[in-house]
């Protein structure tokens, strides 16, 4: 019967029964889970994109910013219909997952693809954080209304948060089936939340009875000059801010593409029809939400809560036992659909970092499936890095939106260009139609990504202006590396497998006379060496003469023990030149056989400090020298030796 060690055993407890290769095939998502899991972070940008409009729009126009706030909203739905276009034709073309970065990567080579693999992994580090800060402001603006303006919980937004990603990453790390299962009710919900709040409000305005927020309730953002008109008091400048704020609406719709593994056959037919279903959805919510904020002046708060969205509930469904129903609902809907929007990067980034590992621009250690199939050390990749950008911004929203956009308008630019050269060089129908579409969504995008730079580098955007060309930097450097590599491989002559040397010597470094140097000892026999020597360096003196002299005196071994001398304790220096003086012939290879004692308990592990390893690490770099570290667990030797008397000890 084999014995699993104890983490494994904890893993398997926490995780569930590992899944075997073969399944993988079955971990994939219904059209309808899909769209729950994949298309919760875009549909959940429709709670905080108009207000963020809003946030830049008030505070120069005033009363005017729910006028202008709807021409802008239109603008944003153009987009988005260029966008759906054009991801329709990549989840057609291609049907694995990478999204924009296949795309680039196959029109314009790996290394311009490197751009958009940044782009994509930088979007969803700050997607995790974005979408949870705004869960968590939901719940507390929950408190803020119901509670009758208590705001006990403003405390909390950090530390839940950082709760939630964790419980997300958890549910990835058990599969996609169980996350999927988990994930995918909260979007309904919000949708079946916000229809019965546009519903309520349409019946309420047509009958009169809607009624308006309080601009000058404290706490709300300072108006500006009052006024009526389109552009009163407005510059470009805070229109192309506004536009740029909104923009975070469109975020997420390319999880579709880069999640399209998760589908079913036919998985380009399957991803389409999820991203149209997706993109109808997020328009009819964006477009609600801005629609309700126009009549009924809800206006962001400067701390973040309440929230428009919980405002725009609150002023349809009114006071009393069923309005504080109904907004409970809501915003409880809002929290889940934002916390498990923060789940959408957890399916996309794996699948993503896996695609560009294996093309060696990332380590390859992101390519492997987990306990339950899942690409472990990829969403284990992306809770550390979201958690470390929620800490450094306090889980603020505002501050977050600040490094939202770029990234994904940068993959959206990238897949629109490769478009239109795919369709440039081929002869097929509408091919014009085509061309033009796929152009102008990388025209419209690259114009936002510009537009966000210079509106937003003060607020934070700065920040991704660097990380951009830093990031391709470090990708091409692992790339590079991997090539190097590969290029040395292709240089070896025929049969350099062979030994380069006649002569083979093995070393086993000695510290004492312990259960570890027996077992390296019986080791280094089987290796069948020309010469074995036992090596003790002679540190203190007085130690050496009595390990030299229970060597002698012991039967436990046949190899006899050499002394070398290191008075100026330098036991690395050592050994490097004994190593040196044992090859400098060019026809003598040497192993140096490190043991390495293991302990279960701690006081082993306090009576035994080995500096085997660091020693190793000297030697790594000579050529004709190979060492090879023994691991040797002590503590199950000793038990074994105690309960059968026997001479073993493996």
């Amino acid at each position: 019967m084999t014995l699993d060690r104890p983490m494994y055993r904890v893993k398997r407890r926490l995780l569930g029964k590992p899944l075997t290769t073969e399944r993988v095939s079955e971990e994939k998502l219904s059209n309808r889970t899909a769209l729950g899991v994949l298309a919760s972070d875009c549909i959940s940008s429709s709670a905080y994109g108009s207000e963020e409009m809003l946030r830049v729009l008030v505070p120069v126009t005033g009363a005017a910013a729910f006028t202008m706030v709807m021409p802008v909203t239109g603008a944003i739905l153009l987009v988005l219909l260029l966008l759906t276009l054009c991801y329709s034709d990549v989840v057609t073309i291609y049907t694995r997952a990478g999204g924009s970065y296949v795309v680039a990567r196959e029109n314009f080579g790996p290394n311009v693809a490197q751009v958009a693999a940044v782009a994509l992994l930088v979007d969803y580090i700050v997607t995790v954080a974005v979408q949870v800060s705004a869960g968590t402001s939901a719940l507390i603006s929950l408190a803020h209304l119901a509670g009758n303006g208590w705001t006990g919980l403003d405390h909390l937004q950090l530390p839940v948060s950082v709760a939630v990603i964790v419980l997300l990453a958890y549910g990835n790390l058990r599969g996609i089936r169980e996350a999927g299962r988990m994930f995918a009710l909260p979007a309904y919900l919000f949708i079946a939340a916000m229809g019965l709040v546009f519903l309520v409000a349409a019946v309420r305005g047509l009958t009169g009875k809607l009624p308006h927020a309080d601009l000058h309730a404290p706490g709300v953002v300072p108006l500006g000059t009052p006024g009526e008109g389109w552009l009163y008091g407005a510059s470009l400048f805070i229109v192309l801010r506004s536009f740029a704020n909104g923009g975070s609406s469109l975020t997420g719709l390319e999880a579709i593409s880069n999640g399209i593994s998760a589908f079913r056959e036919p998985q380009g037919r399957n991803a389409r029809r999820t991203l149209v279903a997706m993109s109808c959805v997020l328009a009819v919510l964006v477009l609600g939400v801005s629609t309700l904020a126009h009549f009924t002046h809800a206006v962001p708060y400067t701390d973040g809560t309440p929230t428009v969205i919980a405002q725009e509930a609150r002023l349809a469904f009114g006071e009393g036992i069923l309005g504080t129903t109904g907004l409970v609902f809501v915003q409880l809907a809002t929290a889940l659909v934002l916390y498990t929007g923060a789940n959408t990067p957890f399916t996309g980034f794996p699948y993503l970092a896996s695609f560009v590992a294996q093309d060696r621009f990332l380590p390859r250690v992101l390519t492997r499936r987990g306990h339950r199939l899942a690409f472990s050390n990829g969403i284990v990749t992306l809770a550390a890095l979201s958690l470390a950008l929620l800490l450094v911004t306090g889980a603020n929203v505002d501050r977050l939106v600040a490094l939202y956009a770029i990234g994904v308008f940068t993959a959206f630019t990238m897949a629109g260009a490769g478009l239109t050269a795919y369709h440039r060089r081929r002869r097929e129908p509408l091919r014009r139609v085509k061309i033009t579409t796929n152009a102008l969504a990388a025209l419209v995008s690259a114009a936002v990504v510009l537009i966000f730079a210079v509106t937003k580098f003060t607020e934070g955007a700065w920040l991704v202006v660097v990380i951009f060309p830093l990031g391709v930097w470090v990708l091409m450097r692992i790339n590079r590396e991997y090539r190097r590599e590969a290029a040395a491989l292709e240089l070896l002559p025929s049969g350099a497998d062979r030994p380069r040397t006649h002569r083979h010597q093995v070393f086993v470094l000695v510290e004492s006379l312990d259960l570890a140097a027996l077992k390296a000892l019986r080791y280094a026999h089987e290796l069948r060496p020309d010469t074995l020597r036992a090596v003790h360096f002679a540190i203190d003196e007085a130690h050496a003469r009595r390990l030299a002299a229970r060597w002698a005196s012991t039967a436990a071994t046949s190899v006899d023990l050499e002394l070398v001398a290191c008075p100026d304790r330098r036991l690395r220096h050592a050994m490097r030149e004994l190593a040196v003086r044992t090859t400098q012939d060019g026809d003598t290879s040497l192993t140096v056989l490190v043991p390495r004692r293991m302990y279960a308990n701690a006081l082993g592990k306090l009576l035994h400090r080995g500096t085997g390893e660091k020693m190793s690490r000297t030697l790594e770099q000579l050529p004709h020298v190979v060492v090879t570290i023994l691991p040797f667990n002590a503590s199950h030797a000793m038990r074994a030796l105690e309960r059968h008397h026997l001479p073993d000890m493996d």
